[in-house]
């Protein structure tokens, strides 16, 4: 893509990921304030009650200390993330309207990425054969398209889809916003994907311009960044990451499962909360979708050095 369609460029970033943390925050503090006077302080910030939304709330709320949190309770957080959660204050827990069951029934499981499922399932659903030319082999600047490592899911005798994050997440959010008025705040870092990192060099934090208005203010800041805030201002954080744990996402989300080292998500899963194990693997049918992608999710399959 055309490096004029950026407003940051790639080593301006490299620069600012590498940056003391006390400059992070006073750069994030700065992109938070103009955020709360662009909006009249009708803001809010996106709880996940990971490590990263955490930060992120202490750090809005260390400037302006009334402002409220959202929490999507799509009923597939871990339940000491839920814990976590209730007892952070000021905040709302939304429900999405369509279950977990319901979705990877209607749509698909999500599976590899976000991205590669989008395609996937448009691939399927589209009546144009330039588009479907397009997932197969690209644009012309060869984005766009199905990696050829997973074109063989195409024929899975399962469906794939990228939609469970917008039916269980993004859906609750715009409810939130309409009844109001609020503008998002998330704590979406550059470094966890292509997308994340191509927004912000478009971009930059403060979407604006947004057809949903969306504020990034941690987009700079590194995994290692978010820990030593954490142990710098004593900040609490659920105690899933104790358990050795590095992802509170949905815990029967398979993004990303494939290049996880063992134990992967799964396996330790297996042995930390069993029932919730065999209620994903069995009665969700995710066991299948594993084993048709070869990811191990059984203990006893972790191969030893």
């Amino acid at each position: 893509m055309p490096e004029g369609k950026y407003q940051i460029k790639r080593e301006e970033l490299k620069a600012r990921q590498a940056m003391c943390l006390k400059d992070k925050v006073d750069m994030s503090a700065d992109t938070i304030e103009k955020w709360y006077d662009y909006w009249n302080g009708q803001i809010y910030v996106a709880f996940s009650g990971g490590k990263d939304s955490t930060v992120l709330l202490h750090l809005v709320r260390s400037i302006f200390p009334e402002v409220p949190a959202m929490f999507a309770d799509t009923g597939l957080e871990f339940p000491e993330v839920r814990s976590f959660v209730r007892d952070t204050p000021n905040v709302t827990m939304v429900k999405p309207m369509m279950h977990f069951t319901k979705v990877i029934e209607k749509y698909g499981y999500p599976l590899i990425s976000k991205q590669q499922s989008q395609y996937i399932h448009e691939y399927h659903r589209s009546h144009s054969e330039k588009h479907k030319d397009i997932l197969l082999h690209g644009n012309k600047w060869g984005y766009g398209k199905i990696a050829e490592k997973w074109l063989y899911l195409l024929d899975a005798p399962f469906l794939i889809s990228h939609k469970c994050c917008n039916r269980l997440k993004k859906y609750p959010g715009h409810k939130y916003e309409r009844i109001t008025g609020r503008k998002i705040m998330t704590g979406n870092m550059t470094e966890e994907s292509f997308m994340r990192r191509e927004s912000y060099l478009k971009h930059g934090c403060n979407g604006y311009d947004f057809v949903r208005p969306v504020s990034t203010p941690l987009a700079f800041w590194t995994e290692e960044d978010i820990w030593e805030y954490i142990r710098q201002y004593n900040v609490p954080y659920s105690p899933i990451y104790d358990m050795g744990y590095t992802r509170t996402g949905c815990m029967f989300c398979m993004f990303g499962v494939h290049i996880e080292k063992e134990p992967n998500r799964f396996q330790m899963m297996e042995g930390t909360h069993p029932k919730l194990w065999n209620y994903c693997i069995n009665k969700l049918g995710e066991g299948a979708v594993l084993d048709y992608i070869h990811v191990p999710y059984k203990n006893e399959d972790i191969i030893k050095e």
